[in-house]
């Protein structure tokens, strides 16, 4: 079941297009990654979708309902975070959270549970002001979680995070992708981080989806190389180079890489068996989705 669905989903500031004919849809439990650099169209989407902005033409529907038409019923299933939480920073998390649990009829019950959900007991009675930039993401998470919505929408949420900070905000956001049965998306321009969260990406550039697929799919070996794991080495990297020497890509301790096809892999493997090479293996090598983005977008202003 698709949880949000844009179709011919198109932005204009002034007469510039920021977003260009713009169509996708996120399945139910997925965590969906919204890629590219930036400038792309990335924020712009997603105030569309939250309702911050109209879109000028196409229409935006979450859970069913039009963005435009039903608004609150449509946002009664989002919860977004876009760029950093705003809360009061001499207030504790936990009166924050009761202030907005109160502001949208929900029980104070519901607090505890969002805090528990984030991992946030232990300093939820402290001063906002005194927390670091991940607790404040978890705190921000925590708010959008009051509601009980059903899609989770983060704009750039890892940004200024330490490497254990992104680590820890991605094992909740699949945490509540697996447990809790959210739909998120998240946008970002950090590639690493978006191969090891995301289940399927869509790659903007310039207001155009140019590509969407699974983090899998994308990662395949499309890159025509694969790893010869051979002993003795240096008698196996003499004899390809007699014969493919521009192939070779790579050169290990206990093994070659070579730019070869699928179908030539059978023809390198019988000429090192028949000069008398043992081969332990073949690997093809997996590309990246940084590679994959470039490959796709043709280069762009990206952290990797």
């Amino acid at each position: 079941m698709s949880i949000l669905t844009l179709e011919h989903v198109q932005k204009f500031f002034g007469s510039r297009p920021v977003v260009k004919d713009l169509s996708f849809s996120v399945e139910e439990g997925r965590i969906f990654g919204f890629l590219g650099p930036n400038g792309a169209g990335k924020t712009t989407t997603i105030k569309m979708i939250l309702g911050l902005l109209a879109a000028d033409h196409g229409q935006i529907t979450v859970c069913g309902h039009n963005v435009e038409t039903e608004f609150e019923a449509a946002m009664a299933c989002v919860g977004g975070i876009v760029e950093n939480p705003d809360m009061y920073v001499y207030l504790s998390g936990y009166d924050n959270l009761k202030l907005q649990a109160r502001a949208c009829g929900m029980p104070l019950s519901r607090v505890d549970e969002v805090v528990e959900m984030v991992g946030m007991q232990l300093r939820i009675k402290d001063k906002f002001k005194t927390y670091s930039l991940g607790m404040k993401q978890r705190i921000g998470v925590a708010q959008a979680m009051l509601r009980r919505p059903r899609l989770l929408i983060l704009d750039e949420p890892t940004n200024g995070l330490d490497p254990a900070g992104i680590k820890d905000f991605r094992d909740l956001l699949r945490y509540l992708a697996k447990n809790e049965g959210i739909t998120v998306m998240v946008s970002s321009h950090i590639l690493q981080e978006m191969q090891e969260m995301c289940d399927t990406v869509g790659i903007i550039s310039n207001g155009q989806l140019l590509r969407i697929a699974g983090v899998d799919e994308l990662t395949k070996n499309v890159s025509g190389r694969f790893r010869f794991f051979v002993r003795p080495l240096d008698t196996a990297l003499e004899l390809i180079r007699q014969h493919i020497a521009d192939r070779i890509a790579d050169v290990a301790a206990d093994y070659i890489e070579l730019r070869v096809s699928e179908e030539e892999v059978p023809t390198v493997n019988n000429k090192l068996i028949e000069a008398g090479i043992a081969i332990y293996g073949v690997q093809p090598v997996a590309v990246s989705l940084e590679e994959s983005f470039i490959a796709i977008t043709g280069g762009g202003n990206v952290i990797v």
